[in-house]
């Protein structure tokens, strides 16, 4: 049996990105874990691991060592149709508040798409 397991990160607002998080990966906020100082998030299906995150006074300073990767473009090669699904999701989260920093290729397709959550910290959508 596997063993159970949480992602945890530091954040200047932790329900900011509790807020962005569950809503970029279909998650909920976590019932008893929603406070100024540390907020998390569940998957509704209990699959998922939780993430959580609690504030600290310093800000963000280099690249992230881990990151999420969201990964919508599907199984097999990408093609026409992953890279409208990446598209199309990276356009959503940037009307939560994520930005887009730049897209990747793997050869003439689109791999992943690189953006930044509303606190800076990386990650792709692939």
């Amino acid at each position: 049996m596997a063993t159970k397991w949480t992602i945890g990160g530091d954040a200047a607002d932790p329900r900011l990105l509790a807020r962005f998080w569950a809503a970029a990966l279909g998650y909920v906020i976590e019932p008893g874990f929603d406070e100024p100082d540390g907020s998390g998030i569940i998957d509704p299906d209990g699959v998922g691991p939780a993430i959580g995150w609690l504030r600290v006074p310093e800000t963000k300073t280099a690249k992230n060592r881990l990151h999420l990767d969201i990964r919508v473009a599907g199984p097999g090669e990408r093609d026409a149709a992953s890279t409208e699904r990446m598209r199309v999701k990276a356009a959503s989260l940037v009307e939560l508040g994520a930005t887009q920093v730049r897209e990747e290729f793997y050869g003439e397709h689109l791999g992943h798409i690189v953006m930044l959550d509303p606190e800076g910290n990386e990650f792709c959508v692939g």
